[in-house]
């Protein structure tokens, strides 16, 4: 299977302050006009998770800290039923099979340069060179080109239905000129076209973000945002609870009941908490292990117990949140039977502390693995410290928190990059000819109704190789202080404060 290493953020993570009102929000409106005496409102503070890990490359990991910020959005947004909806692109059509015309609303950079069919080609040029590829164009070869005053062109190298769903990936962010240096890092600090603008980033401890008076979706009310970066959940919630701040972003479900109602706000989302065994390399290389360690895991426990009911019991890749899959849902095809493990099948586990539940689900999945009759060694480590070997594929066992909607919308996609021989984020390491060519007959197809079902098809292909053991779909919770009105409950996890945010 061909190496990729292409970091990514998997916790959050795009604000499109447009249509952030098609997302439960924590009250208020989101107009654009001020509060407060002087028509601002007190800077916002807020805790994410995950700390940069990459300079604030739009690229790779970082591109949804910049979208819940409020710093970066592309042509596209999604909207609250997973559709394309207009962001720096007011409207687009397609032009044959494999162009597509944008046309661009009138908006104004963070420095000051105007938004043009020029600047949005560069943009996306920068991205397709990015080295490794952004999770959205995992297999995507594409051209853009300025058209006229307010039009971009972008041609595919094959038919590409699912183009504006793609656009709205945080990755595909439209950055002005000079965020592109000699080096090869991206700078977006002052360069993006979102309400919020950075101006300080202390490395991975915290971020200052003024408001963007001419953001063309109307003024931020807040007057900026104070960001800090707590990768200790129970940290975050405290200092909720001392007043510290007034946005938690993935407040653990054990501090979940020290919170007040009214602070606490839980959203299902398209994450899925899953077990993935590397098929490539180690004793799960034999699908028979694979197998016996699927049959050997109860996952009804994790929703129950470990999610304390902020969850529900993991079904398939894709959870309750993707309304239309549970009633598509074939059983799985391939499942190869369950082989006794050896005594020298021992299994190298591994996750991340930046979700807190995440080492419990491991703990877990460790001692049912071990009354199955394997081996397991536990590996606890930050993620950013964690990414590059798992990608390697250096564990035998790796429980992971996937928004399988996050990248781009397209249900697809996911199995594309996740599941394929030459996907870019595959920490399965699976390459299995009947998944690949159940994902590429699934990526031509343009109609919704019939994609879902060719989605559905390759999730059961996917399953069956037993490479991937969905184990419970989580509800978010975020803690919101009870002063802050506006906060953006966004189940596809990319945006978190919009225009109408404030306290």
């Amino acid at each position: 299977m061909r190496s990729h290493r292409r970091p990514r953020l998997l916790a959050p993570l795009l604000l499109i302050p447009l249509i952030s009102s098609c997302f439960a929000s924590g009250g208020g409106d989101d107009s654009g006009s001020g509060g407060g005496k002087d028509g601002d409102s007190a800077r916002l503070r807020v805790a994410l998770a995950f700390p940069p890990a990459e300079n604030l490359s739009p690229y790779g990991a970082d591109a949804t800290l910049l979208s819940r910020l409020g710093v970066t959005e592309g042509l596209t947004a999604l909207d609250a039923n997973g559709s394309a909806a207009p962001a720096l692109a007011e409207s687009w059509r397609r032009d044959g099979e494999k162009t597509w015309e944008f046309s661009l609303r009138d908006a104004t950079f963070q420095d000051g340069g105007e938004v043009t069919p020029a600047a949005v080609a560069e943009s996306l040029a920068h991205a397709t060179d990015a080295e490794p590829a952004p999770a959205a164009l995992a297999g995507v070869d594409l051209r853009a080109e300025a058209s006229g005053d307010r039009m971009v062109r972008i041609t595919t190298a094959v038919p590409d239905p699912v183009l504006p769903l793609r656009l709205s990936s945080p990755s595909l962010a439209i950055l002005s000129k000079d965020a592109y240096g000699k080096s090869d890092r991206v700078d977006p600090v002052g360069h993006a076209t979102g309400p919020f603008e950075l101006t300080k980033v202390n490395g991975a401890t915290s971020a200052s973000l003024d408001r963007f008076d001419d953001y063309w979706g109307g003024r931020a009310q807040a007057a900026g945002v104070d960001a800090r970066f707590i990768a200790d959940g129970t940290a975050r919630a405290n200092a909720l609870r001392t007043g510290e701040l007034d946005i938690a972003e993935a407040v653990p479900v054990a501090q979940a009941a020290s919170l007040d109602k009214e602070t606490r706000r839980d959203t299902a989302t398209t994450r899925t908490t899953s077990l993935l065994l590397n098929a490539s390399s180690g004793a799960f290389k034999d699908a028979g292990l694979r197998a016996a360690a699927r049959e050997g895991l109860d996952t009804s426990v994790f929703a129950k117990d470990v999610y304390e009911g902020y969850g529900d019991p993991g079904a398939g890749v894709y959870g309750p949140a993707v309304t239309w899959a549970e009633g598509k849902r074939a059983a799985p095809v391939g499942q190869a039977p369950a082989k006794k493990p050896g005594d020298g099948d021992t299994i190298n586990l591994a996750t991340y502390d930046n979700r807190p539940e995440l080492p419990e689900v491991a703990q877990v999945v460790k001692q049912q693995l071990e009354k199955a009759g394997f081996t397991v060694k536990l590996t606890v480590r930050e993620y950013s410290r964690l990414e590059g070997d798992a990608l390697d594929g250096k564990f035998d066992a790796f429980v992971l928190a996937r928004n399988t909607l996050l990248d781009t919308g397209d249900p697809v996609a996911v199995l594309a990059s996740d599941y394929t021989c030459d996907g870019g984020f595959n920490i399965a390491q699976l390459c299995d000819k009947g998944v690949d060519r159940a994902v590429a007959d699934a990526e031509k197809i343009a109609d919704t109704a019939k994609r879902q079902d060719a989605a559905m098809a390759a999730e059961a292909r996917v399953l069956g190789s037993d490479a991937v053991v969905p184990l419970v779909h989580q509800r978010i919770i975020t803690g919101v202080a009870d002063s802050v009105q506006g906060v953006i409950l966004d189940p596809y996890e990319r945006t978190l404060v919009g225009t109408g945010t404030r306290r």
